[in-house]
């Protein structure tokens, strides 16, 4: 399946409100990664950001150094449009997450839905093999995914679902639990989803 073809048709056909994982003010990332307590200066990549808001609210708290990776050039144009001059201070990649070959180390390496979508073993592997390249000793990641009560499907995709159990076992190599703990998310259209989200200190 042509993935990248997949998402820039939803990016261009769907507003923010029309899709599920919009969030206005993302509270969980932003409190986890408040909660790591890192400089300003810290280098923060948002894995699958796109046309996120995350990046809109770490400007406003004073992040310095925000790298945001997303498969759509359309997502990314779009978040570009929205935040004007300040657009200039973000270095934006286009990848798909596992032909990613990070350039340099990152001290936060935030993922809120993306994993999910990685249902092949050897796409787990190598996205796990990445994030151990880019995550800075003593950096941090923080990965939210649907837990085992989400739905089974999203954009019309089939997703991996997680718990507690199932995922920090698969970064244990590089990386230790911080904590574990399920939420729901409300959609734009008052639905609810129910994600696991787990954060991890680098080894």
């Amino acid at each position: 399946m042509d993935y990248q073809a997949h998402w820039e048709k939803i990016y261009r056909t769907k507003q923010s409100w029309e899709v599920g994982w919009t969030q206005e003010i993302p509270e969980t990332s932003l409190q986890l990664i408040q909660s790591f307590h890192l400089p300003k200066s810290a280098p923060i990549i948002d894995i699958g950001g796109g046309d996120s808001k995350l990046v809109d609210h770490l400007i406003k708290e004073g992040y310095l150094d925000i790298t945001v990776l997303d498969i759509s050039v359309t997502a990314i144009e779009k978040a570009r449009m929205r935040l004007g001059k300040q657009a200039d201070r973000i270095q934006w990649l286009v990848h798909e997450i596992t032909s990613f070959q990070p350039a340099r180390k990152y001290k936060i390496w935030h993922d809120r839905a993306t994993f999910h979508f990685l249902i092949k073993e050897k796409q787990i592997l190598k996205y796990l093999e990445i994030t151990t390249q880019a995550v800075d000793h003593h950096g941090f990641l923080m990965m939210g995914t649907f837990s085992t009560h989400g739905p089974d499907k999203c954009s019309g995709l089939e997703i991996r679902k997680y718990s507690e159990d199932t995922l920090p076992p698969l970064l244990n190599i590089g990386f230790e639990k911080i904590k574990c703990f399920t939420e729901d998310h409300i959609t734009p259209f008052k639905t609810r989803q129910n994600f696991l989200f787990c954060s991890f200190r680098r080894k």
